[in-house]
């Protein structure tokens, strides 16, 4: 098998493919182009992207050269969901998604030399076409039984599905057709719910250029209770820093499962096989040292924001549990950090208030009379510090970054309070 394949199917990151022999070979035969196509529906990617930008990155590492789709056109219709109709976004705003998932996309791929990756947007072809034209040129090569047959609007029927997002499919399978004219794109990858879109564009292509073209996609990554992975309490795991901080990235990492830490590094770190194996032993005999949970949030901390965002987001943690400095924390670090944990108002008015009621307040104990109890028993503490006065008012100095206190019961329990003066 080609090494390239081999490599992807040894990180699990082939679920599919639809002639697995015949696409080594061709990828044997020398530096293929092959396309993924990202659909502007919100104004960043999220970590089921990373997985098929980390696709790009092993065919770049084999040599071969991809071009990265942003959908100007499609992500102004909307690939079909399972649960319902999508909402349409206004045309402007897509326009502005698609230049930042296209600044984006740029970041995690090499876009200079060789096998540096080409930016393409399907608006540039799409919008050239009229009606007449998308139905006597496209649509007649679809049959509308085969259309009916794909798992997403066979779900819907029931529901309702509307002619824009049943028709999506023509719109993708244009897109194949296109950049095989144009860059002699003979692979499309994409995610595991993507097959059917992707399968027909293979066909179309065939049907219309009498060509061999190849589809690729990856499974769906999972928890291990079967639920999808990328999603908190909170939302979604993005890669905009502003919509998802670096600590509260890393900490998702951190809190990977023992059952499924080594499957996702092995399809987010470019650590190698042996470095992954070793890993993974040290999950099965030393569970309790967490060492691939760290290595995985540390490479993709590094990976998504930088080695600088990672080392502030691991000095945050070490703080927050009393193994840091916290006043070296700057004000940025700090606020995610402490939205994090969990940040509440705390009320005072000219004078500050006790500790007590900052304990309190944070949640970190369910009263005052508790908070008293946990500062006699030597278990309490404000920033780090231990509290051994019931009686201990707030000061100024305590205040980090002029606003906010971390209080912690014990060494686990932990817990923020912003002040605010009436």
């Amino acid at each position: 098998m080609n090494k390239v394949l081999e490599d992807l199917e040894w990180r699990g990151l082939i679920a599919e493919s639809t002639d697995r022999e015949a696409l080594s070979a061709h990828m044997d035969a020398g530096p293929i182009r092959s396309y993924v196509g990202f659909d502007p529906t919100a104004a960043s990617l999220h970590i089921g992207h990373l997985t098929q930008l980390m696709v790009v990155r092993a065919l770049q590492r084999g040599g071969h050269r991809p071009l990265l789709l942003v959908g100007g056109s499609t992500g102004l219709i909307g690939d079909p969901k399972q649960t319902g109709e999508r909402v349409m976004n206004p045309v402007e705003t897509v326009r502005e998604w698609v230049e930042s998932l296209g600044e984006q996309v740029s970041r995690f791929v090499e876009m200079d030399g060789p096998q540096g990756a080409q930016l393409v947007n399907n608006f540039d072809w799409t919008s050239r076409l009229s009606a007449l034209d998308f139905l006597r040129d496209i649509g007649k090569h679809f049959s509308v039984n085969r259309m009916l047959d794909r798992d997403v609007v066979a779900r819907r029927l029931d529901s309702g599905i509307s002619y824009t997002e049943f028709s999506y499919v023509l719109l993708q399978s244009l897109d194949y057709r296109e950049l095989y004219r144009e860059y002699g794109c003979t692979l499309q990858t994409g995610a595991q719910d993507q097959w059917g879109n992707i399968t027909a564009g293979v066909d179309f292509v065939r049907r219309t250029e009498q060509a061999t073209v190849h589809g690729l996609v990856t499974p769906l990554l999972t928890k291990a209770d079967g639920t999808k992975f990328g999603k908190t309490e909170s939302g979604t795991v993005w890669l905009d820093k502003e919509l998802t901080s670096p600590y509260a990235f890393h900490q998702f990492f951190l809190n990977a499962e023992d059952a499924k830490v080594i499957d996702y590094l092995k399809v987010f770190s470019s650590r190698s096989r042996d470095e992954i194996e070793e890993l993974a032993h040290k999950v099965e005999t030393e569970p309790f040292r967490r060492e691939a949970q760290r290595a995985l949030a540390d490479d993709m901390t590094d990976l998504v924001h930088s080695v600088e965002e990672r080392r502030a987001a691991t000095e945050a943690a070490a703080a927050l549990f009393g193994r840091g400095d916290l006043a070296v924390l700057d004000e940025s670090t700090l606020r995610h950090a402490v939205a994090e944990v969990g940040v509440q108002d705390l009320e005072c008015g000219a004078e500050l208030p006790l500790v007590v009621d900052a304990l309190a307040a944070s949640g970190v104990v369910p009263s005052k009379s508790a908070a008293r109890r946990a500062i006699d028993e030597g278990g309490a503490y404000l920033n780090n510090t231990k509290v051994t006065d019931t009686e201990q008012l707030i000061t100024a100095e305590d205040l980090l970054a002029g606003r906010w206190l971390i209080l912690r019961r014990g060494k686990k329990t932990v817990g923020a309070v912003e002040l605010r003066r009436s």
